[in-house]
């Protein structure tokens, strides 16, 4: 059994709340300059060319790359072989949140109330989601989810009989709709199959994976290749100005569901993926 004490919790958890606000992700970067060699517009190109300037200059001078930090969202893969002491381990994380957005000086988004809309000024709650796993590490990755590309995001259920065409045309009605107000290019974390709620953390948990990196199961790929090639044909292009780069990537996570149900989710990410892990 091992013992991690909270305080190295906290202490990760703020760390990687102002380096995934700061810090572009590689295969973000990358896949900026791919789309910056492939782009047919020269507006798309010359923003494209922007997004990796401000990377450069928010890791130059340590800064947030966009002004929207995003509400925290975290994932704690919890070793079964670990004993945590000292205090309360969704306690320790939210109060790693809080230190992170004060101290890293990123933007608190967050309300109490979804109703009331009076700002909690520290940028938590979190939304925490917890698995425990084999072994005795405990691995955390914060997401900074920004709010324009958030509010895109859609879920449906679909009779079966719809398949991988009902799947698609979802999805694809998804960024029509989204247009430019999504921030492209953008990552479309799809999830298919599993419960009402199952389904969208699915789509959440896609936006994690690397871009270039496909379903190990070869008709998902397929599916994959085959939504980014529809979704960068529909000429929304980068930051909805047109061009043929609206999407970076397109991975899918899927899980059993019951026999009557198709569900899907569509979790969209804008160009700031932010993204940043840690294991303890």
């Amino acid at each position: 059994m091992r013992v991690v004490h909270v305080k190295e919790l906290t202490e990760t958890v703020a760390k990687l709340c102002w380096e995934a606000c700061y810090y572009l992700p590689d295969d973000v970067l990358n896949g900026f300059k791919k789309a910056e060699r492939t782009e047919a517009s020269p507006i798309g190109r010359s923003i494209l060319q922007q997004l990796v300037e401000n990377a450069e200059e928010a890791k130059a001078n340590h800064m947030p790359y966009c002004h929207d930090t995003g509400m925290a969202v975290v994932f704690v893969e919890l070793g079964q072989d670990v004993h945590v002491t000292g205090g309360d381990l969704m306690d320790s994380i939210q109060e790693g949140v809080r230190t992170g957005y004060r101290e890293g000086y990123l933007r608190k988004s967050v309300v109490g109330d979804p109703l009331l809309r009076i700002n909690t000024n520290d940028n938590t709650p979190a939304v925490v989601h917890t698995d425990i796993v084999p072994g005795d590490s405990v691995k955390i990755t914060v997401l900074p989810k920004g709010g324009g590309s958030e509010n895109m995001s859609a879920m449906k259920f679909l009779l079966p009989g719809e398949g991988a065409e009902g799947v698609k045309n979802f999805v694809l009605q998804t960024i029509k709709e989204a247009g430019g107000k999504a921030c492209p290019p953008i990552v479309v974390g799809v999830g298919i199959g599993g419960s009402f709620d199952k389904v969208t953390s699915l789509a959440k948990h896609a936006v994690l994976r690397e871009i270039g990196v496909h379903h190990p199961d070869p008709h998902i790929a397929e599916l994959e290749k085959e939504l980014l090639e529809e979704i960068n044909h529909t000429g929304i292009g980068p930051q909805g100005l047109g061009g043929t780069n609206t999407a970076m990537w397109v991975p899918i996570e899927t899980f059993a569901c019951h026999i009557t149900a198709l569900p899907v989710a569509v979790n969209i990410q804008c160009h700031a993926a932010r993204k940043k892990t840690a294991v303890i």
